[in-house]
């Protein structure tokens, strides 16, 4: 249970993490739960009582949770960005979490559409308002690597003249980015008749029916319902659109760098996930068309 001595350091940080880093309120708001779930494990009256065995308190009580161990290192994660603060802030003279191992976690690759796939996800026509408004959302998300919030968040004038987008990615980050020309004719033909919808001075590139910004959920409900209208086993959603986006362009490319620029990766880390399905891709090739690869049956 959080000791009222605790919350006031809590405040400072979330208020440090809103205003000097930038982070989403979404992202704020997983460090709040994790932190309160800390809290609960631990018993002390002040931060600057923290200990490694705390830290292990925290992470047996997870564990008695039931909690995977993707949620367990995730936890550990956001005490160690916390710790961290206190130490800048001289509350402790380390940081008692960085010597505490996560545990040992699968890594699943990100799941995506081969090419033949994409295509037939994309390749319908419809002249109905919401046609044409999806058709524009779909080639966009997979020719820029959109995350859903940033599709979600874009404006008209994120449209550059010059036939890039401007993009603002997480913790504030703005990237610009090129459009394929499919992406772009779509876009103008949604631009034609956006009007219909537009109320006011709405800025939003993309609107619901309601006039107002199109909504996280009204997205991904949306590519779903193209998924199942275009005949595909799968279900859609703007990550995996993004994940096809970034596999593509690796497969097409092998520029690592290149890709961690277009998906607005902070880390080269991140992006070298794709690397593992690049090599796949790669495997699967040399196994069909190498004559020494193929074993007898």
């Amino acid at each position: 249970m959080l000791q009222p001595s605790l919350q006031p350091l809590l405040d400072k940080y979330f208020y440090y993490l809103k205003y000097e880093r930038n982070l989403a309120s979404k992202s704020i708001q997983n460090y709040q739960r994790q932190l309160a779930s800390v809290c609960d494990a631990l018993e002390i009256n002040t931060w600057a009582e923290l200990t490694v065995d705390h830290v292990r308190q925290v992470l047996n009580h997870a564990r008695r949770q039931g909690l995977n161990p993707r949620s367990i290192a995730l936890r550990l994660s956001a005490l160690r960005g916390y710790c961290s603060y206190l130490v800048e802030h001289n509350i402790l003279p380390s940081n008692p979490a960085k010597a505490i191992q996560a545990p040992k976690q699968g890594s699943p690759l990100p799941k995506q559409l081969n090419v033949d796939e994409m295509h037939q996800l994309l390749d319908f026509e419809d002249d109905s308002l919401l046609g044409i408004r999806d058709k524009a959302m779909l080639e966009l998300t997979y020719s820029c690597g959109l995350r859903l919030a940033e599709l979600a968040d874009l404006n008209l004038r994120s449209i550059q003249d010059d036939g890039q987008l401007r993009v603002m990615g997480k913790g504030s980050k703005e990237r610009i980015l090129p459009i394929g020309k499919t992406a772009l004719r779509c876009v103008n033909e949604w631009l034609k008749v956006r009007g219909e919808l537009v109320q006011g001075d709405e800025p939003a590139l993309f609107l619901s029916k309601h006039r107002r910004r199109i909504s996280h959920r009204q997205i991904a409900k949306r590519m779903q319902l193209w998924a199942k209208q275009q005949h595909l086993e799968q279900d859609i959603n703007p990550h995996k659109l993004r994940h096809s986006f970034a596999t593509h362009i690796l497969e097409s490319s092998g520029d690592l760098r290149g890709v961690q620029e277009l998906l607005g990766h902070a880390n080269l880390s991140t992006t070298q996930v794709y690397t593992h399905l690049n090599f796949q891709h790669l495997a699967s090739v040399y196994d069909t068309a190498h004559p020494r690869a193929k074993r007898r049956k």
